[in-house]
């Protein structure tokens, strides 16, 4: 054979050997695609299956003390020394945050500060934006002000609830919550004023230092809901 020959079937070969190790590739890579998309499908069934199973037992929760709640009526309408006794359970679930309630207060919300103070100021971005710490201290305030009851974006801040961050995310009862904040407080108006004071913690920290976008006003008629589970106690033991 002469050497141009030679040289054309070496080239022949190094082209289809070219071409298989192109297809090689492209169908180990489809296979991967094909893997990791039965993966995710996978976990998204789980995720689905894991919030029905959640559904499913919040309702029976929910149907169960509905039928607590009508026994202990049915109960109590029955004997007036059982029908004290469920006013002090309702006073009591009142106190824990376990009932729905409604009354006068104030409205704060809370928001990230704007683009152009994002540009224009000389602080890291995590003093630009609402965190678990303005959070808690606005709580705090609205506690020594008098408040009766508070949420947040719907959390009921009770004895129990842990505010804080995690994974870049605030969380409250362990829930998500996000920019804009909502802080609905329940309690005697004009105590709570004192949050939106000039040089208090509102005005001056979260308004002048931070840049955040705040407003304060009053409602009369702020519906608040339950806490959402069972308060329990790891360590704290009763004794006689």
């Amino acid at each position: 054979m002469s050497k141009k020959a030679q040289a054309i079937v070496l080239g022949i070969m190094c082209l289809v050997l070219t071409i298989g190790i192109c297809v090689q590739i492209k169908i180990t890579n489809n296979n991967g695609k094909t893997n990791e998309d039965k993966e995710i499908n996978n976990l998204k069934t789980q995720v689905l299956k894991i919030k029905e199973r959640y559904n499913e037992s919040f309702q029976r929760l929910t149907n169960a003390q509905n039928d607590l709640e009508k026994v202990r009526e049915e109960v109590a309408n029955s004997d007036d020394q059982l029908k004290e006794i469920k006013e002090k359970i309702e006073k009591y679930n009142t106190l824990l945050g376990l009932t729905d309630i409604k009354g006068q207060g104030v409205k704060i919300t809370i928001s990230d500060a704007n683009i152009a103070n994002k540009i224009s100021s000389f602080v890291e971005s995590r003093d630009l934006v609402v965190t678990d710490v303005d959070i808690l201290e606005m709580v705090n305030e609205l506690k020594n002000a008098g408040a009766e009851a508070i949420d947040v974006n719907g959390e009921r801040i009770i004895s129990t609830t842990s505010i804080c961050y995690n994974d870049n995310n605030i969380l409250i009862n362990g829930k998500k919550v996000s920019s804009p904040i909502t802080i609905n407080a329940i309690g005697f108006y004009e105590g709570m004023t004192t949050i939106n004071r000039p040089g208090g913690y509102l005005d001056y920290w979260l308004v002048d230092v931070k840049h955040l976008n705040t407003t304060f006003k009053e409602d009369k008629n702020i519906i608040m809901k339950k806490y959402i589970g069972l308060p329990s106690f790891k360590y704290a033991k009763t004794f006689k």
